[in-house]
This record gives structure tokens, sequence and C-alpha cells, in this order.
């Protein structure tokens, strides 16, 4: 068995972590961290989380917490993960960090996006941006992973096939994501409570969203040049899942038909990736509560267009499932261990 530690474990991303770990016949969950909640049980925050009435959250301190396990998922705000995810780097441990600070290559480019430094630019050089479909050989020699954000898990997913063939320029991208209100955090915000949110629909962080310079040095890679991004993000009323629509011009006349065939070759062999029929588009509802991602393509004739959406659930594939699939590749687990539920529906 291995021995994990959850470090900001009252949290949804953290909940959700504990939920599907529960069923993991490899792991051992043998502490949970949580600042504000230190003392209490699981159980006591999250009922539903039978089982772990023995768990017990603690503080998150460093040199207790680095003998009571063997990989560590590091669930706290940006710019909170750091120094924790250096220390337990530095003590030879393998660590799973959800938060943005090892995401992006560039330490300046954090620093002007999240307006705070990178103290620890040799560790984040290490890093291996952990989506599977990419750089599952990468992760599978990695040490400590930078699990992608939930708007850049879908964006990327329905956008490389189009981008490694060239069916698309680049240039043209325009992307437009909803997301649930999970996606803001278990916290006391006037922006996601009930009445705020309740029978609206807004967009937010127009062209200063912090997920674009994700999205942009993935897509960079993919194009082979630098990209910059028109990315869009909405809060849509609901509890959880990310609808992404990416648009691009097409660089040459093709049937969806014949894209469907070329997204269908670039996700055949994966477990969590499905290419829809044509004329059939992803709803969150396909996907919720799981770790898959659903895409399916339209092409507009009249603007010679290549319409892509994809659906995931923010928590599962756009945090928790992703960490977890990225623990299976890292310690030699069939990929899909623990992480196999359907999405639920309605």
């Amino acid at each position: 068995m291995v021995k994990v530690a959850i470090c900001g474990g009252s949290g949804y991303t953290g909940a959700e972590l504990l939920r599907m770990l529960r069923l993991h016949p490899k792991v051992e969950i043998t502490a949970v961290t949580s600042e504000k909640s230190a003392g209490k049980r699981v159980t006591d925050l999250f009922p539903h989380l039978v089982g772990y009435e023995h768990l017990v959250y603690e503080q998150l301190d460093r040199a207790e917490l680095v003998a009571k396990a063997d990989l560590f998922f590091l669930a706290l705000p940006h710019a909170a993960s750091q120094e924790a995810v250096d220390f337990f780097y530095r003590k030879n441990k393998k660590v799973i960090d959800l938060s943005a600070d090892f995401r992006l290559a560039s330490p300046e480019t954090y620093e002007e996006w999240y307006k705070t430094p990178h103290h620890y630019t040799e560790t984040l050089k290490r890093a291996v941006y952990g989506l599977p479909e990419l750089y599952r050989k990468q992760i599978r020699k990695a040490r400590l992973i930078a699990n992608p954000g939930c708007y850049p898990t879908s964006a990327i997913l329905a956008l490389a096939p189009a981008l490694k063939k060239g069916l698309i320029d680049p240039e043209t991208l325009v992307v437009d994501s909803k997301s649930g209100t999970s996606g803001a955090g278990r916290k006391a915000d006037l922006s996601i409570a009930f009445c705020e949110v309740n029978e609206g629909f807004k967009a937010y962080g127009i062209a200063a969203h912090r997920h674009t310079p994700e999205i942009e040095q993935e897509i960079s890679k993919l194009a082979g040049k630098e990209i910059a991004l028109n990315f869009t993000p909405h809060l849509v009323p609901m509890d959880r899942g990310i609808l992404t629509t990416a648009y691009g011009r097409l660089t040459a006349r093709i049937d969806a038909e014949t894209v469907l065939k070329i997204y269908r070759k670039a996700y055949g062999d994966e477990p969590f990736v499905h290419v829809l029929e044509n004329g059939v588009l992803p709803n969150t509802k396909f996907v919720r509560g799981s770790n898959h991602c659903m895409v399916g393509v339209k092409v507009n004739p009249r603007t010679n267009t290549l319409i892509m959406v994809a659906a995931i659930d923010n928590l599962v594939k756009g945090a928790s499932g992703q960490a977890i699939q990225n623990m299976n590749i890292m310690l030699g687990f069939e990929e899909t261990t623990g992480i196999q539920h359907l999405g639920m529906y309605p």
C-alpha cells in the first residue's frame, strides 16, 4: 500500500480526493491537513465521506508530515503551495500539486499573472505538466506533477488534435468556457452566494483570467509557435461541470467527419477522452462525477470555421480525478485504478 497525505483537505478538491481514493485498492490515506479545521474529523465537515470517521484534520506541519506518507497531494491556494511543494520534493517524496504554482514554466509569467514571485525556480524546472494525454511518458518518470487547471484541461483536450495536425490557424483561436460555481472553491464569497448566482449567467475575468497563460503555454507547444489567446470564462448557476467551446479558422476546406477521424485516431487509446459521433455534442451531465472528457466537433462551412466542444467535471478531470490519474501513472498502477466512475445522469 502507498501511504498518501492530502494537504488542504477541507475544500472541494480535497473532499473529492478523499471520496475517490476511498475505493482505491493500493492507497492508504495516512494524513489530511486543514489550517481552519485542525482537530475536527473529516466526517464533521463532510458527512457523506463515510469510512473516514477516524481521520482527523491536522495542521500542515511539514516536519511532522514528511514521515507519514510516500506521496503528497497539495490542494492549497495559489502561492501557498510553493514552500510545501519544495520541501516535500527535496525530501525525495512524490508530489502532485493542484494549485497553479508549478504549472507555468516561466517564473516571470507566473509573477505577472499571480502577482507574487516564484521563490523555488530550481524545483519549478523539475515539474511536469500533468495532462496524461500529452505527457504520459514524462509523468511516469516524474516526482513532481503540476496538475492542470480545470479550464485549461477542457480547452487543451478540445484543441490538441486540430493544432497538432495544423487543421486550424492558431492566430484565429477563441476559447469560450462555462463553469459551475464549485470552480471558485469552498469559501465565503458574496460573488458566489446563492442569491448572487441563481437565475443569473455572467462572463468574468475577460482578457485577464489566470488560466489564460496556462492554455497559451500548452497550445503554443502544439502549434509550434507563440500564441496569444482570447479566452472568456463564464459562471453558470450549477454546482459542477465545465463546457468549453473553441473556435478556429480552418486552413483548408474539410468536413466534420474527416475532422472526427483525426480526433478518434488521436484519442483512440485514451481511457478518459471520448470523441462523440458526428452531430452529437457534449453535455456536462454526461461527465458529472467522473474523470471522463467528452469531445465533439462541428464545421461551419459558411465561415470555414472548426468548432470544438469539450465537457468535463471541473472537480474530477479538472482537478482531483486527474490528480489520481497522474498518481497511478507515476506509481506504475493501472491508469484507471480507482477512477473508473461513470458520469451521474441526470
